[in-house]
């Protein structure tokens, strides 16, 4: 399987485009810049040194008879048999679960859509009450008492109560 990642880690390598790091020394101009591209150029040539060291390896041919005569022919056919299932195809994932998280995320987004539309009637309610608010606050200011008694009547009642009663605050 080692093999096939090399293979194809190969031909990743081959089709990248090569940086051409003499023009980018020359688009560069202040010092500072030419220090940090020589070491992007540094950590750039350490990853590809990684990865070539990494996936450049060949593997390794077994000597089967030799281990079967020191180890035995029992446990070395079982490392040979697993060795070998290695080399074949990874089989193919059959995914039984998609549908099962796509209709559980189709009610999630239902739900969503439904929060926000409740969201977004509840902020044009509460923009109403700010402005209204606003309103009163900038009202105050110039506002006499018999207007302020005209829009809440039942503050007149009360207070015209407690003076009936002679309740002064006291």
């Amino acid at each position: 399987m080692s093999g096939k990642v090399a293979q194809e880690a190969g031909k990743a390598a081959q089709k990248a485009k090569a940086i051409d790091w003499d023009y980018l020394q020359r688009v560069v101009v202040s010092d500072s810049g030419k220090r940090e591209l020589a070491a992007l150029r540094r950590a750039y040539d350490d990853v590809a040194a990684t990865i070539n060291d990494k996936f450049n390896i060949k593997p390794t041919n077994i000597n089967w008879d030799f281990y079967k005569q020191k180890l035995g022919p029992s446990i070395v056919n079982i490392f040979q048999d697993s060795v070998n299932s290695l080399e074949k195809e990874v089989p193919e994932y059959k995914d039984d679960l998609t549908a099962d998280y796509q209709t559980k995320h189709q009610a999630l987004m239902a739900k969503a859509s439904e929060q926000e539309e409740d969201s977004k009637k509840k902020i044009v309610e509460l923009e109403k009450e700010i402005s209204r608010v606003q309103e009163q606050k900038a009202a105050l200011r110039t506002m006499t008492v018999d207007e302020y008694f005209a829009k809440h009547p039942q503050v007149k009642e009360k207070i015209d109560d407690e003076i009936r009663n002679n309740l002064w605050g006291y």
